[in-house]
């Protein structure tokens, strides 16, 4: 059964990707890029919901009030990252849009890439890493002061389920760059999308939003540190089996 129902979503994100991706093409030179992101949430709406219909999983978010309230008002979140999940949902739960840092690698993916490269996000070349920070301090600025929220995963790729992987800190030393508070967030989305795994089972996602951490004046070393300790021991309080199980 879980087979079927994982099938079956991915068939259908695959199917209604296309065209969604394809207006998304013909739109983007008639209207603004924040028109174009929400037009692009809205298939990622639609994927969340099909995910609840067909795969049978929940979102259970906790800290809505740990957000910085105003239309400009920063933020840089910071997540856990164990799955697709959490990209394909953050951009639906968040009051502001968000411009993800991703290897441009991502844009060459058929029309969800092509999709992607409409909206005002922040692609990098990793094998530049000077002038990727460079980029992502000169760009994340500009959306920052516009009301967009920088959205990293300073772990770099998706970890298994009751795992740490290595903390980077990119995103704390935009935070101090850009003196935008910190927000980090807990999510356990490996109990239902595991990392790499074609079937997913149901079950409730829980989103942790932490309280904003001040950056001003902050060493990023220390500032990571601070990050992934709230992190690592909300992932554990949320998830405790996994973690015992490890």
């Amino acid at each position: 059964m879980h087979l079927l129902r994982s099938v079956l979503h991915i068939l259908f994100m695959a199917v209604t990707v296309v065209p969604w991706a394809l207006a998304v093409l013909v739109a983007a030179p008639f209207l603004s890029s924040t028109r174009i992101y929400w037009m692009c949430v809205g298939w990622l709406r639609l994927a969340v919901s099909s995910g609840k219909l067909i795969l049978g999983i929940r979102n259970h978010v906790m800290g809505f009030e740990n957000l910085p309230v105003g239309s400009t008002a920063p933020a840089i979140l910071l997540l856990k990252h164990q799955s697709t999940w959490e990209t394909f949902c953050m951009p639906t739960l968040m009051p502001h849009p968000l411009a993800y840092v991703f290897k441009k690698e991502l844009l060459y993916v058929p029309f969800f890439g092509w999709a992607m490269s409409r909206m005002d996000m922040i692609h990098i070349d990793r094998s530049k890493r000077t002038q990727a920070f460079n980029k992502v301090v000169e760009q994340g600025q500009r959306l920052l002061n516009q009301g967009t929220w920088v959205i990293m995963f300073p772990e770099g790729t998706r970890i298994p389920r009751g795992q740490k992987g290595q903390y980077k800190s990119g995103g704390t030393r935009l935070a101090v760059a850009t003196g935008a508070p910190v927000i980090p967030i807990a999510v356990t989305s490996a109990k239902c999308w595991p990392r790499k795994a074609f079937i997913k089972r149901p079950g409730t996602v829980e989103f942790s939003i932490g309280p904003p951490i001040p950056s001003a004046g902050r060493d990023p070393d220390e500032l990571l540190r601070e990050v992934e300790a709230w992190i690592e021991a909300e992932m554990r309080r949320l998830d405790p089996e996994a973690y015992r199980a490890a």
